[in-house]
């Protein structure tokens, strides 16, 4: 979904665990970069390709990839794109969650043991289907670490919003100059309406619900949920609500 000019959310079909659902990247662009926001799950190579020439941009151009953290639903098609594309692209994340997107540490959630018990209960081939995305490494460099209230220059300003909770180093982002939030899974929406994050995928919810409080000081009009899209409608009110109830 176009928000405006030069930003787009993308939507990918997700199926995972015998669930299907929609996930929702965004691609920010102008004339000197090219930046996508987060990678979809494994696999996800040429449908990311294809949502992005849609969006009138040349997936050759892409320049950057910002990771908002560590989870495979964000950064499972990462080493893909890195493999496939003919230049440099150099990824973006947070210091806390490096080691985890480098294959250094086990990811939190979604660690071999894990895996495992939540798939017991699915039909064999799906069982099957799972155990073989978590078996293949997603590991790829993060080649610059960005914090909190860091602004890169790039596409008319994006400012980082460290929001820890969901992972340890997850993080939003403030588009400049379509007044436009990123929020990773710091929050999530259902039929236009914003909640907090998810407690069964969140270790740290107390962390996780006084990032919420950081949202409310910018300037927002559009909100992108990577579960959930595009919420345009009262944002501001919506975000002190949430950030005023917890």
């Amino acid at each position: 979904m176009k928000i405006a000019n030069g930003i787009e959310s993308i939507e990918l079909v997700m199926n995972m665990m015998g669930q299907q659902s929609v996930i929702h990247p965004t691609l920010i662009w102008n004339e000197n970069e090219v930046i996508l926001v987060d990678t979809g799950i494994p696999g996800q190579l040429g449908e990311i390709r294809e949502a992005v020439e849609k969006a009138g941009v040349s997936f050759d151009k892409l320049s950057k990839i910002i990771l908002t953290h560590q989870d495979i639903d964000h950064i499972g098609s990462l080493s893909e794109i890195l493999k496939a594309s003919g230049h440099k692209i150099e990824v973006f994340a947070h210091e806390e969650d490096k080691p985890y997107i480098e294959g250094d540490k086990p990811f939190i959630k979604m660690n071999p043991e894990r895996v495992a018990k939540m798939v017991e209960s699915l039909p064999e081939e799906q069982r099957q289907k799972v155990k073989a995305m978590f078996e293949i490494s997603l590991a790829a460099k993060v080649d610059q670490t960005i914090s909190d209230g860091d602004v890169l220059p790039y596409c008319g300003g994006i400012t980082v919003i460290f929001t820890p909770g969901h992972t340890p180093g997850h993080i939003s982002l403030y588009h400049h100059q379509s007044k436009t939030l990123i929020v990773g899974d710091a929050l999530v929406a259902e039929n236009g309406i914003l909640m907090g994050p998810r407690p069964h995928v969140t270790p740290d919810m107390e962390k996780a619900l006084q990032s919420i409080k950081k949202l409310t000081e910018y300037d927002i009009e559009t909100v992108i949920c990577y579960h959930g899209g595009v919420i345009k409608e009262n944002v501001k009110e919506q975000l002190l609500k949430l950030a005023n109830s917890n």
